[in-house]
């Protein structure tokens, strides 16, 4: 029999992270939203509860914990709650971290992970989205050809979160075997990162288009083993930030059913919009227990692929539906500033095409 209740740890983890954005995150949404900067203060805070070192092994300085998919899946939800551009922010270390702790060599893994394991937050970044309308994952424009013992990086990728300050970016790539991922450190010649994107939505976020240009690193710089436990966690990651967009913008929407009356009662007691809340609350559910059995089944080192393809598919199109659906219960107050709804609404357009932002 499945069972998704949580263990102790896990729970305690829920509770502190839920805590976290409701105390830290969610009051600073708006401002970070408008001004297109974090708090350092924040990430500060957020960079103390562990989220990134509790992965590590404690040989390399860091914690020493679980790394399972279930708590990454609840720990997505509560941040994508607060915040989903503050979120990813705080995540992004991660996209470095999780593919060398499970494809690095031990020699990867000394030189990686210590740089994520001090007291001040330390950015890492995953390049792998490009700016082309027929992307595919399997099918990357952006090669890796090896040469003389080294690996030539050419090509173009955008939305890459933290560019410009990434201790280390893994950069996706084909070479003559499929999509592999390369270490590229900090300051390695050839890696020019442009100008910072305007995005409709994730306006907090630091995301830029990063060109490889000729860009060598050696050999030892390329993650070997199978790439698809990194593809569904990141996956798990999308969907679960998806389903706490959603219930953000969801208890939103009912709260301000509650209390807006008209024609003397409140607008949650008139069917059309308790029938579109209740349609809400079944989504993202549903939504929730797909991303939960796709975590299980990678906890359990199965094949998770059809699962978390699925959870990640239906979050895109769950999150945008209920989002939409926020907006319409505000009426008219959905659609200015003064209510985070419209923001709900921007960050959940883009998880269509979000690719590699995030990792459980």
């Amino acid at each position: 029999m499945i069972s998704f209740e949580p263990t102790e740890d896990q729970q305690l983890v829920r509770d502190t992270v839920a805590s976290f954005a409701k105390e830290q995150i969610r009051p600073l949404a708006r401002e970070a939203d408008e001004s297109g900067s974090i708090p350092e203060s924040l990430v500060k805070q957020a960079w103390e509860i562990g989220l990134v070192q509790n992965a590590i092994p404690e040989a390399f300085g860091g914690y020493g914990g679980e790394r399972a998919a279930i708590t990454g899946a609840l720990v997505g939800e509560e941040l994508g709650w607060g915040d989903l551009s503050i979120a990813l922010h705080i995540l992004a270390p991660r996209l470095v971290v999780y593919p060398v702790l499970e494809l690095g060599s031990d020699a990867q893994r000394k030189d990686v992970l210590p740089a994520y394991t001090g007291d001040k937050f330390a950015a890492g970044s995953a390049a792998v989205l490009e700016p082309r309308f027929n992307f595919d994952l399997s099918e990357l424009a952006t090669t890796a050809t090896e040469e003389k013992g080294q690996f030539v990086l050419n090509g173009s990728k955008c939305q890459v979160p933290l560019a410009a300050d990434a201790q280390h970016m893994l950069v996706y790539a084909r070479d003559g075997k499929g999509v592999s991922v390369f270490i590229v450190p900090r300051g390695t010649p050839g890696v020019n990162v442009g100008e910072r994107e305007q995005n409709m939505g994730l306006k907090a976020l630091a995301t830029y288009e990063v060109q490889f240009d000729k860009c060598t690193v050696p050999a030892s710089a390329k993650l070997a083993g199978d790439l698809t436990p990194i593809f569904n966690r990141s996956r798990v990651a999308q969907a679960a930030l998806a389903v706490g967009v959603a219930r953000a913008a969801f208890e939103y929407a009912r709260d301000y059913a509650k209390d807006r009356r008209a024609f003397g009662v409140a607008i949650g007691q008139k069917q059309a919009i308790a029938f579109m809340l209740a349609e809400m609350a079944i989504e993202i559910d549903a939504t929730r227990l797909l991303t939960w059995e796709a975590a299980w089944k990678i906890d359990r080192g199965e094949d998770a692929t059809r699962e978390a393809c699925l959870a990640r598919n239906y979050a895109a199109n769950m999150v945008l539906k209920v989002a939409d659906n926020a907006v319409q219960v505000l009426g008219g107050h959905g659609y200015i500033r003064d209510h985070l709804v419209e923001l709900f609404l921007r960050n959940a357009r883009g998880f269509a095409v979000f690719e590699g932002l995030a990792i459980a």
